[in-house]
């Protein structure tokens, strides 16, 4: 009987820790996500060149800049205007959807699918830019041709 209520008070305890740790994760974190919401830096990409050295593109108030950060330093590399904000997921899938169809592309459109890379010949036939088409073949080929 000793050993049942012993480990009642066991998982009771285990339960409230849980509980006490789940309150403080949400707490904290809903703090940290209201606080990075209005923030003026926005951090677009980052590379690292070696251990000590990265490359970082922020937006700053309509300006881009282009970071170097060392482990001592941090020095702007080059500075320029921020683009406009990219379209919506919604152009965005609707452009894809017409170029699988073989329907040609709006100009925003056919923009979009340019800047992901996507772009180029559209109303190529069904297989465009599957795997099955022979010029996706043609490309890959090529590719591993340049990079010997």
């Amino acid at each position: 009987m000793d050993t049942v209520i012993t480990a009642i008070r066991v998982i009771v305890s285990l339960g409230v820790v849980l509980g006490l740790l789940w309150f403080l994760q949400r707490r904290l974190t809903r703090g940290a996500k209201a606080k990075s919401s209005g923030s003026p830096v926005t951090i677009v990409a980052k590379q690292a060149i070696s251990p000590k050295a990265s490359v970082v593109v922020i937006d700053v108030e309509g300006m881009r800049l282009l970071l170097g950060v060392t482990e001592h330093a941090v020095s702007v590399l080059q500075s320029g205007e921020a683009p406009q904000k990219p379209a919506s997921a919604e152009v965005f899938a609707d452009s894809l959807t017409k170029a699988a169809n073989g329907q040609p592309a709006t100009a925003r459109s056919a923009g979009l699918l340019t800047d992901f890379g996507l772009g180029g010949k559209t109303g190529r036939g069904a297989l465009a830019g599957s795997i099955l088409s022979p010029d996706t073949w043609k490309q890959m080929a090529s590719a591993f041709r340049q990079g010997r």
